[in-house]
């Protein structure tokens, strides 16, 4: 434990009304963040989130360049908010200021990576569904939700109480460096030789029309890791205030398949092609503006490449670099989803690059 900085948490509970609370160890993510149920004398909750500073890479700094992002890291790179506890911050009050149910923010000390925050209960959809509720209504209202998130066009700099996040764009490099990554890390996690330079020239060339495709039809606010252990369920709410979302820090504006394709090839649990398919059309009826054919072909085209990226940077590095041998069992369900979308005849090409450098048996 560090003393010191349990000696800062407290303080910083004290100075912010919390001092008297019951801290409990609630379980986290895969991120560097912790997380604690605060249990106030008063019979009501919260959550304390600790995002320890400087325990990441750098964000991208706005206006920067390909090269410098590269040079920065994988999480100016790829856009990521580097667990930043402004952009928690504000993108929470984003969302809620458009009727969406994030988490309120009672109190936060920036410097520290120190956030009290409205606990929105257990009701997680994947643990509801997995206790026996109707998935069906739970992903209507996700899809909703979705819809009513991208009503309006995002702002470039997201503001509350003289903080400052900017908004940026899930251009073409992010895409690119997030998908790049199986490359790096599913041979080392499968047994296979490493990519030749013939291989990844090929795999740059079919990729690439995806990634420009995405960041060309970029223009909606996105969550950006929005799926069914990152949404609960508020039953005592209105309408799309219903879905309460977490894990949204990393948000950005990107197509508007991007959530959708996250919600419905989950890595975590089995979508059926009949609820994906049912799904979109909710969706695409909501938004009538959005032309179905190159909606449809653009999140095939996405899903694949996040599924590329979710095998290598998400799956096989937690196992090879981290030693977190229950991602395994997340692999073969991703697969199915990225030999689905390969079905596409638009991707022939990909698919033919996977099964020859990929083999079934290396396929986990």
């Amino acid at each position: 434990m560090n003393l010191e900085r349990e000696a800062r948490k407290a303080e910083f509970l004290r100075a912010s009304g919390f001092g008297a609370a019951r801290r409990e160890p609630f379980a986290g993510d895969a991120s560097t963040r912790m997380f604690e149920r605060l249990r106030l004398p008063d019979g009501t909750t919260r959550f304390f989130m600790d995002q320890p500073p400087a325990v990441e890479t750098a964000v991208c700094p706005p206006g920067a360049s390909d090269a410098e992002r590269i040079a920065l890291g994988y999480n100016a790179a790829a856009r990521l908010a580097a667990g930043s506890a402004v952009a928690f911050v504000t993108v929470a009050e984003h969302l809620r200021g458009r009727g969406l149910s994030a988490p309120r923010i009672d109190a936060y000390d920036i410097e520290a990576g120190l956030v009290v925050l409205e606990d929105l209960g257990d009701g997680l959809f994947a643990d509801l569904i997995a206790a026996g509720a109707d998935e069906r209504p739970l992903y209507e209202a996700a899809v909703d939700a979705q819809a009513a998130m991208q009503a309006e066009r995002p702002p470039p700099v997201l503001e509350t109480g003289g903080l400052r996040w900017p908004l940026l764009t899930y251009d073409t490099l992010a895409l690119k460096i997030a998908t790049d990554t199986f490359l790096e890390w599913w041979p080392q996690f499968a047994g296979l030789p490493a990519f030749g330079e013939a291989a990844t020239a090929e795999w740059d060339a079919l990729w690439a029309p995806v990634w420009v495709r995405g960041e060309a039809g970029a223009s909606v606010f996105t969550h950006r890791d929005y799926h069914a252990r990152n949404l609960l369920w508020l039953p005592e709410r209105r309408g799309v205030a219903r879905v309460g979302m977490v894990d949204f820090q990393d948000a950005l504006i990107a197509h508007p398949a991007w959530d959708l394709l996250h919600l419905l090839q989950d890595a975590r649990r089995d979508i059926t092609p009949e609820l994906e398919a049912a799904m979109l059309d909710r969706f695409l009826a909501a938004r009538p503006e959005l032309d179905r054919e190159a909606f449809l072909a653009d999140y095939r085209a996405l899903a694949a490449s996040n599924a590329a990226r979710i095998l290598g940077r998400v799956f096989a590095r937690q196992v090879v670099f981290m030693g977190r041998q229950q991602y395994r069992e997340y692999m073969p369900r991703t697969w199915r989803y990225l030999e689905r979308d390969l079905e596409d005849p638009a991707l022939a090409g990909l698919k033919a690059w996977f099964d020859r450098h990929v083999p079934p048996e290396a396929r986990a």
